[in-house]
């Protein structure tokens, strides 16, 4: 054989080597991120209106509920436009009597009874989440319908967060949830599973903190089930590729309510007399129209208002019910709103009160960030104290007149008002705009674009530089 025949086919064994290793590294699939980008470069299954379930997450409040019908009422107008069928499209506060389905997990086992043999894919949004319905499809087409997908836009801790349990403390940036704000979805196929995991296995707490982080926790099942996949055409900020945009959690209604409609009560004790009332003082006292300070002991260097109940170390039920029954009481003026904080509680009053301004004060309103205790077991919501509680007076009249009350005067104030309001029927009205915790234990990506309206906790920061950097608005307005 002669040196060009053997060089030729020496090439010719390396090449069908190389062809060998390349499709073998192919069908392993060892690197799940390497699985995704294979298999949206290979898959193009067609989607048709039809096969969407859209459920838009809002919340039982009358503001909520309107704003959710009109989302709803402009998709369909849009998939009308398109002509390539209908969506389903459910208000999550409308799917069940039940008020914990607002935490999705106790929602999937319903969804999937009456949507998961003709649904391809469950897609969940915000009330305020604009939807390009063809842009949506179009996305959700490179991803084969018969395997286990979790979409959205990536979010991720860069340090281990408090609100996360320090979960993937080692390497934070590691595990992805989605942002609800650009929306996120699941293939039937997994929402079933799901729906199917949840009728034989108990959650490993009973605690509904952070529903987007412990709702990817639930999915990634410790490694068994799958991470989320990052969509690039779920945003937040307008692109001309993007399926969905965000506009705002602080929605203007019109003019901010008036300083004296809102009522501030600080819940503080003597040892931090010196300690935490300087930093509000510096901070955002000026802001408030009506304000006392409520500690163990009157102090009338600040000052504040002994309400005769003895400070205790755990909970505030026993100083917070006084305080409710104070702001009903003809000792103060007459407000529309009481908001609650902690004396270690950062707060924005300017936005608040733009806030406000879309809620119903003759409505029984309790207003925060919302958690949730048991509520796969028919449990309850609760909005936390650190936060700030805004509490409507029609809401303080119910509470107050239906003889709900402490069972301690140290228990958990902010849960025992959340059994309470869950005995009358009033919903826990949620906005992303109030933190139990401090900045840096949220995504910055995340925060960035909101206008917080709160964040809780001195430890480990200069809440004075906190305040000015996250609350403080650049040239606040001179309101009344």
């Amino acid at each position: 054989m002669s040196h060009y025949n053997v060089l030729n086919g020496y090439k010719l064994v390396a090449t069908l080597l190389l062809l060998w290793f390349a499709f073998s590294a192919a069908d392993k699939h060892t690197d799940p991120s390497h699985a995704a980008q294979h298999q949206e470069q290979t898959a193009h299954s067609s989607v048709g209106l039809d096969e969407l379930v859209i459920v838009i997450q809002s919340q039982r409040n009358s503001y909520h509920a309107r704003r959710g019908g009109q989302r709803k009422v402009e998709i369909l107008q849009q998939a009308a436009t398109l002509g390539q069928g209908v969506p389903v499209i459910i208000l999550l506060h409308e799917l069940s009597e039940y008020e914990g389905v607002w935490s999705i997990l106790p929602a999937l086992p319903l969804l999937s009874a009456s949507y998961g043999r003709q649904a391809s894919w469950f897609f969940f949004i915000e009330e305020e989440t604009t939807v390009t319905l063809a842009a949506v499809l179009q996305v959700l087409s490179r991803y084969q319908v018969q395997e286990e997908w979790f979409l959205g836009r990536r979010l991720h801790d860069n340090e281990a967060s408090i609100i996360h349990h320090y979960a993937f403390s080692e390497d934070p940036i590691s595990f992805g949830y989605p942002d609800p704000a650009a929306g996120w979805a699941l293939s039937a196929p997994l929402l079933q599973r799901l729906a199917e995991r949840l009728q034989h296995e108990n959650l490993k707490s009973d605690f509904t903190i952070d529903l987007k982080h412990e709702i990817a926790l639930y999915i990634w099942e410790e490694g068994n089930g799958p991470k989320l996949t990052a969509v690039p055409e779920f945003c937040t900020e307008q692109r001309d590729d993007c399926a969905t945009t965000f506009t705002t959690y602080l929605p203007n209604c019109g003019d901010p309510v008036l300083k004296k409609d809102v009522f501030v009560a600080v819940k503080t004790c003597r040892k931090f007399h010196s300690e935490r009332v300087p930093v509000v003082k510096a901070t955002w006292e000026k802001d408030a129209g009506l304000l006392e300070y409520y500690s163990d002991v009157p102090d009338a260097s600040i000052p504040t208002i002994s309400l005769g109940v003895p400070n205790t170390e755990r909970g505030h039920c026993g100083k917070t019910f006084a305080i409710l029954r104070r702001f009903l009481s003809q000792t103060l003026p007459k407000a529309d709103w009481l908001l609650i904080v902690d004396d270690d509680t950062l707060i924005s009053l300017p936005r608040l009160r733009r806030l406000l301004r879309c809620y119903d004060p003759t409505e029984a309103v309790i207003l925060g960030e919302r958690y949730g205790y048991g509520l796969v077991q028919k449990g309850y919501s609760y909005s936390t104290g650190g936060a700030g509680m805004v509490l409507s007076r029609t809401a303080v009249s119910r509470l107050l007149s239906s003889g709900c009350s402490c069972y301690s005067d140290d228990a958990p104030d902010d849960m025992v008002l959340g059994r309470c309001f869950t005995a009358l029927r009033v919903p826990i009205t949620h906005s992303p705009l109030f933190h139990q915790a401090r900045p840096n234990d949220y995504p910055e990506t995340l925060i960035s674009m909101h206008q917080a309206i709160s964040f809780h906790k001195h430890w480990n920061i200069n809440p004075v530089a906190v305040y000015r950097d996250w609350l403080q608005d650049a040239q606040p307005r001179d309101e009344l």
